[in-house]
């Protein structure tokens, strides 16, 4: 079925000599914008409602797909209705009329007149809109979905394409030893194609190993994709990288051989764009083939080298990751959990002294020690010299570090006392093992509906102690918490209600708490 209007005048039936004309007046489609016009393409992007317009235009892309390209405001919103069932973000578009309006204005759709909606003259007179995306304005909202649609998937390069590569490259060298310009052009139009989408899919796995190196992030999760994202890239491209690069190699120095001028010039033959003077087209392509020696040649850096040069710098920063992650995870504090608590601190200082006061003792900052300290010998540096001239002045280690001026004096006399040693070690055992067999009887008495004694209360309050440092929220629908010591565990569990501890010290209350002591 043609669907072209008889009014409207195809660009294939132009002269070629009025579309050059045309062209270099000002251009057709997207060329005539200038770069304010394309800048203002995006501002659906930045506004206040910009939700708003993205669904409106997935609404006129959804058209564009069923083949309806003018869109009436009531048809945008029946569109919208309809997508809503889907996603119900759609349906909270409103005000659909003042969008269009903005959108036009911003050029991202066409705004033209239907006068056929109109049923009598006054509807006539209001001249119906209907819209439609403008060339520019397609690609502009083409632009933000790619934007949106991004997925770390997209930084996985793909290893099917070396077998293809190694085919093209080798009847592109047949074609041009036999000089059929043809297959040239098809071969290397292909091979072109393919290092585009390569040098893009790998300009995304930098971006994933400048973000690897840069994350201060040590949550598993955070660790387990990046992970998983560098096996499959090891799994899958870098050993078909390491086994296709010395084929590929020599594929591209045999089509190098027969020459890259001839290989341009028989690629520039077949070109069939019309707006390219044949000294572009034969500089185009030889561009382009640089790009295959630049990607796959014996040069001092090439493309593939540098790629498994990255694939060893992403083992290593994963391997960083692995040990921040588990350093953070080691006696269940994290870097994290430490920073917020030293910010709870600051922010409950009362006065700003105590603050400053806080602060000089947790990053150990003093006055400079190194005011004032003179010479060795004074009388080697004159006393006009300036100061940025002069030699530094070599300080002392003890100085530096504990603000001391160093001794003359050697190491102090160590004293040892065995005998007060020995009865602190025989307390220590002693403690010990009261810890252990009032442990024991926790295990086997439990702490509810009797009075613990104080070995038992101080056991108690030990393991409870231990449960609380991971610093793990306790509450309904979460996982318990539990420290362990002295051959039992203490499991903090929610409840329906509260529980009480009878001890020598007095009670112990446990709101929405109940404890459990196990062997």
């Amino acid at each position: 079925m043609d669907t072209t209007s008889p009014s409207r005048t195809s660009r294939a039936d132009v002269p070629a000599a009025a579309v050059a004309s045309s062209e270099a007046e000002g251009g057709f489609g997207i060329d005539a914008f200038t770069l304010d016009d394309r800048l203002r393409l995006f501002h659906f992007a930045a506004a206040d409602k910009r939700r708003e317009y993205l669904w409106l235009l997935r609404a006129f892309d959804r058209a564009r797909a069923e083949y309806q390209v003018l869109l009436h405001a009531a048809d945008a919103g029946a569109l919208l209705a309809r997508m809503a069932a889907e996603h119900p973000e759609a349906g909270a578009v409103t005000e659909v009329q003042s969008l269009l309006d903005s959108l036009a204005d911003w050029q991202v759709l066409d705004r033209s007149y239907d006068g056929t909606r109109a049923a009598n003259l006054a509807e006539y007179r209001n001249r119906h809109y209907v819209y439609q995306f403008t060339q520019a304005g397609y690609r502009a909202y083409r632009a933000v979905e790619d934007v949106l649609g991004a997925t770390l998937e997209d930084a996985q390069l793909s290893r099917l394409v070396f077998p293809d590569i190694l085919a093209d490259l080798r009847a592109l060298t047949e074609a041009a030893r036999t000089g059929d310009s043809e297959e040239v052009y098809r071969k290397l139009s292909r091979l072109d194609a393919a290092l585009a989408d390569m040098a893009q899919r790998a300009a995304r796995f930098y971006l994933m190993l400048g973000d690897l190196a840069r994350t201060n992030d040590t949550r598993p999760e955070v660790f387990l994709s990046h992970k998983d994202a560098l096996l499959a890239h090891m799994r899958e491209f870098h050993a078909e990288l390491a086994r296709y690069a010395p084929l590929l190699g020599q594929a591209v120095e045999a089509a190098a051989a027969v020459g890259a001028e001839r290989i341009a010039e028989l690629a520039a033959e077949a070109d069939e764009r019309l707006f390219r003077t044949p000294v572009d087209r034969v500089q185009d392509w030889l561009t382009r083939f640089d790009g295959l020696l630049h990607w796959f040649g014996d040069g001092a850096r090439s493309e593939a080298e540098r790629l498994q040069d990255a694939t060893v710098t992403a083992i290593a920063n994963v391997t960083s990751l692995l040990r921040r992650v588990t350093e953070s995870r080691r006696g269940g504090v994290s870097r994290e959990s430490q920073l917020r608590h030293l910010a709870q601190w600051f922010t409950g200082c009362p006065t700003d002294n105590e603050a400053h006061a806080l602060f000089q003792a947790v990053f150990a900052l003093g006055a400079p020690r190194h005011v004032a300290v003179p010479y060795e010998d004074p009388e080697l540096v004159p006393s006009r010299q300036s100061w940025w001239e002069a030699e530094p002045v070599e300080l002392a280690r003890t100085l530096v570090r504990t603000g001391r001026p160093p001794a003359l004096h050697g190491p102090g006399r160590i004293e040892r006392n065995e005998e007060a040693r020995q009865k602190l070690r025989a307390e220590q055992l002693k403690v010990t093992a009261q810890r252990r067999t009032a442990a024991a009887h926790l295990a086997a008495d439990g702490v509810y509906g009797r009075v613990l004694d104080e070995p038992e209360t101080q056991t108690l309050l030990a393991l409870l102690d231990l449960a609380l440092a991971a610093r793990v929220p306790v509450s309904r629908g979460v996982a318990p918490a539990s420290g362990s010591a002295h051959g039992v565990r203490l499991t903090l569990r929610p409840a329906d209600s509260s529980s009480t501890v009878h001890t020598v010290r007095g009670r112990l209350h446990l709101d929405g708490m109940r404890l459990e002591v196990t062997a």
